[in-house]
């Protein structure tokens, strides 16, 4: 667990997000283990029975979608990139179903808590059709929040309690594949290639490796924190930077860890971990088991993957919220 996720909870106003997207289980872990989210609990709503429960909601007689409610502190993590990162997770031109799961059970939905989010689900979903990054029509309702009803207690936190099951299940439904298909494509590439120099572009879209001892950041001891250079995306903090003597800047856990995603790289005749950005899906570096005490972990990253923001700017670019972990 990150310093960041170790701190108290500050007191104060606390919001519900609730969203449908297909299978709840995969709907959890997008969001849970991000900044200012309290608790992701999955459940039924949308429909017109009282406690329904799961062979009701699959048998399609209680016009409940599977969803999950999210609590969260819109300090730490605002609505708006709630909604990015829920556009991000589905096919918001199927009406029908997600993926391999059909039945309105399984119908895409954002479901608003207040008028505010009324305005900016349809604000997000309005930007999504103008991108064109889906040739047919966004159909995703959006509809006023009704009753929550939590799902049985083997549905809660599934990836965890059958991980290996949940990523078979995950893999066969195609949505994996679809994301990969509509985001990071070819055309977001070429943007990106505009606003990056050319060893940024290489190492964040290419997976290249930068050379070791000739980079911005191996032997850098500024505080502040290492953010993803195409997203923004907190990474790392300065607290938790060492010098492991390998060249690259090296950090013993990320600033938050739902930022990072961990694959398996077999690249090179090795096997390794691969760590990337989620929101962006930039190639950052690995992450290595010979690190210090307690945990032995050293995340070896790419210096062109990262763009620094001192303690001094945090408050002013918006990274506020992140300066107790600096502490």
């Amino acid at each position: 667990m990150s310093r960041m996720e170790e701190q108290d909870q500050v007191d104060r106003p606390l919001e519900l997000a609730t969203f449908a997207g297909g299978c709840f289980w995969c709907m959890v872990t997008p969001f849970e283990q991000l900044p200012g989210i309290v608790r992701v609990v999955s459940g039924y709503t949308g429909g017109h029975t009282e406690n329904p429960t799961y062979q009701e909601v699959c048998a399609e007689t209680t016009g409940h979608a599977e969803a999950v409610q999210i609590t969260f502190d819109p300090e730490l993590f605002p609505y708006e990139k709630l909604l990015q990162l829920f556009w991000r997770q589905i096919d918001p031109t199927d009406a029908d179903g997600q993926f391999h799961d059909r039945g309105s059970s399984y119908r895409p939905a954002i479901f608003y808590h207040n008028e505010e989010q009324r305005k900016l689900a349809e604000a997000s979903r309005n930007d999504l059709e103008l991108s064109k990054r889906f040739n047919r029509p966004i159909v995703t309702e959006i509809v006023p929040a009704g009753p929550f009803y939590p799902a049985e207690e083997y549905h809660q936190g599934y990836h965890h309690k059958n991980p290996l099951r949940y990523k078979m299940y995950r893999k066969g439904s195609g949505r994996d594949a679809f994301i990969a298909t509509h985001w990071n494509t070819d055309k977001d590439k070429e943007e990106r290639k505009k606003k990056l120099t050319p060893l940024q572009y290489e190492v964040t879209q290419n997976n290249a490796t930068e050379r070791p001892f000739q980079n911005e950041f191996w032997d850098h001891h500024e505080e502040g924190i290492y953010v993803d250079i195409v997203s923004g995306e907190p990474l790392f903090s300065s607290r938790n930077k060492f010098d492991s003597g390998c060249g690259w800047p090296s950090f013993t856990q990320p600033l938050v860890n739902g930022h990072i995603v961990e694959k398996q790289d077999l690249s090179h005749l090795m096997v390794r971990t691969e760590v990337r950005s989620l929101e962006a899906d930039s190639h950052l570096g690995h992450v290595f088991t010979d690190g210090p005490a307690p945990d032995g972990l050293r995340y070896c990253i790419n210096s062109a993957a990262l763009r620094f923001v001192p303690k001094s700017e945090m408050e002013q670019a918006g990274y506020g919220a992140y300066l107790p972990a600096l502490e």
